[in-house]
């Protein structure tokens, strides 16, 4: 009897992930089918293009957070780490640095606050919320004051071109790859960095780490994991990705001031949670995420190409995002159903 009741238990639990898996690309799917039939300019390739621009930077924020997440914590200060990190690269190129030193110094600054963030949660037991709050805020102040909020420009086109797009140039071009005339190779190097952080997720004791503190925290401990240092490095890996996807967001756009991120974090946040991982932590997947971050700029870029103002943009993202946190709130009441059958 013991033995048919955990098959039932285990077969329900198997049900609801399979149709939780199958929700996020099934939203992505019908989303782009209706902007396809809503708009022409939806078909196009400008259209594609648009949507892969809008995607990588977020994307990279959102698979840093996702980490943060299943652990059941947050992290407020994506946006403004990742600008934080380029204001002090670009502020290196005029001490006369390279443009390659400034990128590899602008990674260094986001994951120093990455590190600041782990410390203050796992070692100084400051709620997420409030601790990235802070050092949101500070971030924000900090880049303000090092650069005496002035623009900070990354010009050399080497770089645009390596981490954002293949060339322009016609006559650079072979007649059969004439169609990905410029393309954003910054999707690629997304793609990229997910194959590896799936990897850490997934096939790692780091991933292995995260989820069971997530699951459960107090356990996690009490079986010998050393929580604090498993905690504090999630965070810094979330800097790390934060770091990563500055330099994208440097090759898409000419020039950076100190309240450029300010709401890009709400947007990776978002991606993550439309992906269906768990705001209470334990469960979550990257590719989830990746999908979610596509049906973000899917959304977003549709609307605008049926002519709706941005602040009609960011009222349909609030509403997907708040289905998305309801679905998984009814998830979850139905898994403590079935472990009390």
């Amino acid at each position: 009897m013991l033995n048919a009741e955990t098959a039932v238990k285990a077969a329900a639990e198997e049900r609801t992930f399979d149709w939780q898996k199958l929700l996020a690309p099934s939203v992505l799917i019908l989303m782009t089918v209706f902007f396809m039939i809503a708009t022409p300019h939806a078909r196009s390739m400008t259209a594609l293009v648009n949507v892969l621009s809008a995607s990588y930077f977020i994307g990279f924020m959102a698979l840093g957070v996702t980490f943060v997440i299943i652990t059941g914590g947050i992290d407020l200060s994506l946006g403004t780490t990742m600008m934080c990190g380029m204001l002090m690269g670009g502020l290196s190129m005029r001490w006369g640095w390279s443009i390659w030193a400034a990128l590899a110094f602008s990674v260094a600054v986001c994951t120093f606050i990455g590190l600041l963030n782990g410390i203050l949660v796992a070692y100084l037991q400051l709620p997420p919320f409030i601790a990235t709050l802070g050092t949101q805020m500070m971030g924000m102040g900090f880049g303000a004051i090092m650069t005496k909020v002035t623009t900070m420009r990354y010009t050399d086109q080497s770089f645009k071109q390596l981490f954002f797009r293949f060339s322009n140039n016609v006559n650079d071009f072979p007649e059969h790859l004439l169609f990905l005339r410029g393309f954003p190779i910054g999707i690629v190097w997304l793609l990229a960095a997910f194959v590896i952080a799936w990897i850490i997720l997934n096939r790692t004791r780091f991933g292995r780490y995260t989820f069971a503190m997530g699951s459960n925290y107090e356990a996690a401990r009490l079986s010998g994991i050393n929580t604090r240092f498993w905690r504090t490095l999630v965070y810094t890996l979330c800097g790390f990705f934060c770091g990563v996807a500055g330099i994208f967001f440097g090759a898409v756009y000419t020039t950076i001031i100190p309240s450029t991120g300010n709401g890009l974090e709400l947007l990776a946040i978002a991606g993550v949670v439309i992906g269906g991982t768990s705001m209470s932590g334990g469960t979550g997947s990257l590719t989830g995420t990746l999908i979610g971050v596509f049906t973000m700029s899917v959304l977003r870029q549709g609307l605008m190409l049926m002519g709706l103002q941005g602040h009609w943009q960011t009222f349909m993202t609030g509403l997907v995002v708040v289905g998305a946190v309801l679905l998984d709130q009814y998830r979850i009441q139905r898994a403590n159903a079935v472990k009390k059958i």
